[in-house]
């Protein structure tokens, strides 16, 4: 990353280093739309009144100001001011209602964009970075089988970028119903704060987790237990967590007839579900964790957070889930369901612990020499007829002398250096050279093709 005079949780990725983020992004959108996806971009800013809502995250909010209100921001609530969007589901809800009458219902997206979120900046996580969306948004309904489909897209595009150095990912589900229901049962009220510190598990542990549930939700000691209990709760299919949840609410005292049973049982079939169809697929790919609760308070289902092999350190590095009730627009509502890739901590593990960098700077194959300057319309001319054959070219910045031209493009590490044929000999023709071999030819700028090893701007990884 570029240093000098860096601004703390704002990236500036060197221009090595953006090919590699680049790479990522390409792949990503290819995958999304070999499944269907469709790409849209929102505006960078909404109202504060639809930030302020949707969960913990509302306090990491960027609120805009111009220089000439600067000193007098508190004369305008909050809710009226605007701030800078701190993920794409929001700006997605927003987007939907008011596009509704041009949209085709589901509506699949895909979105690549930076998103700010003012958190303390440390390595892998930032306050100015990229997310990488995809959602499935229904017109008044939405089909449960979409919640099995996109972890699975997502699993299918972090595969992809395995080539990347990026290890084995997988999907852990939980469902907001399950555990809610279950917190019911047990005689708790602060649903949405027990579930915000149950979130918490892995990053502080289950003893600091249960003084939290004590001290702000109100628990007693036996429903800490229980909560705790469940959080734990594993199972390699959907049979065995079924049989696995209700052993647990029998010992902690929930009839499986109450309506706190019913709601938790409503999840534990979607989870169920979720599990041994993603198996059928694509077996040890999405596992059932029942700790996953995930923050933002718009979640109202299925809920996802995905774990890279051997980089516990990294967190979560992809997560989402199901919310009915994020977008309405009068009785009519649009649930969607989606997951989100956080695109910047990737690139920046790939590149600092995985190895994977660039094998050039620039993304031209050939360099045109000049030279001298009363024939740089020459070099012109060739550097347009090869790239008119797709071939990209770039031109000698001077006429210096050859051998500083060959240097500059070994520094952008472009593979071949094109020498006009010299005007002044008679039958004389143009000559490239690859200046990683050393081998040099005769070459016609409307038939030469560049050797395929040398001519791809690749992405590799350290052995």
């Amino acid at each position: 990353m570029a240093k000098g005079a860096s601004i703390s949780g704002f990236p500036e990725w060197l221009p090595s280093e953006r090919v590699v983020e680049q790479r990522v992004i390409d792949t990503l959108r290819e995958v999304f739309e070999l499944n269907g996806f469709i790409g849209i971009e929102t505006r960078a800013v909404e109202q504060g009144s639809s930030l302020l809502k949707k969960g913990e995250t509302s306090k990491e909010i960027y609120l805009l100001s111009r220089l000439q209100e600067v000193g007098h921001e508190s004369d305008t609530p909050i809710e009226d001011r605007l701030g800078l969007h701190f993920d794409l589901t929001v700006p997605l809800s927003r987007y939907v209602v008011e596009h509704s009458g041009d949209l085709a219902f589901p509506f699949k997206r895909w979105q690549i964009q930076k998103v700010w979120r003012g958190e303390r900046p440390q390595e892998g996580r930032f306050r100015e970075f990229v997310q990488a969306d995809i959602d499935v948004i229904g017109n008044g309904d939405l089909p449960d089988h979409y919640e099995v489909e996109l972890p699975l897209v997502m699993v299918s595009a972090l595969e992809r970028l395995r080539e990347f150095g990026l290890p084995k990912a997988t999907v852990h589900a939980n469902n907001r119903k399950l555990s809610e229901g279950f917190y019911r049962g047990l005689g708790l009220t602060d649903v949405e704060g027990v579930l915000r510190e149950i979130d918490k598990l892995d990053k502080i542990g289950a003893d600091e987790v249960a003084k939290l549930l004590v001290e702000g939700c109100g628990a007693d000691e036996n429903q800490v237990r229980a909560c705790l209990e469940l959080a734990e709760l594993t199972a390699a299919d959907g049979a065995e967590l079924s049989g696995k949840f209700d052993t647990l609410c029998e010992k902690h005292g929930i009839a499986n007839d109450s309506e706190a049973y019913v709601l938790a049982r409503q999840g534990l079939d979607t989870l169920a579900m979720i599990v041994d169809e993603a198996a059928r697929i694509r077996p040890g790919s999405v596992i059932a964790d029942l700790k996953i609760a995930r923050g933002l308070d718009y979640y109202t289902g299925s809920v996802y957070e995905t774990f890279l092999d051997g980089a516990a350190a990294l967190g979560s590095i992809c997560s989402g889930g199901r919310y009915d009730n994020l977008a309405s627009q009068g009785n009519r509502k649009y649930p969607g369901v989606g997951l989100s890739i956080g695109l910047s901590r990737l690139v920046s593990y790939m590149l600092h612990t995985a190895g994977a960098h660039a094998n050039r700077v620039s993304p031209a194959s050939v360099l045109v020499a000049v030279w001298n300057e009363e024939d740089r319309s020459a070099s012109n001319q060739i550097a347009n007829q090869l790239r008119a054959r797709g071939i990209a070219a770039d031109v000698a910045p001077t006429a210096a002398k050859l051998g500083k031209q060959i240097k500059y493009a070994d520094k952008l590490g472009i593979p071949y250096v094109w020498f006009p044929a010299d005007k002044s000999a008679q039958d004389a023709s143009d000559e490239v050279k690859n200046i990683i071999t050393g081998d040099q030819q005769p070459a016609n700028a409307q038939s030469w093709e560049p050797d395929t090893v040398y001519a791809q701007q690749t992405v590799t990884v350290e052995a």
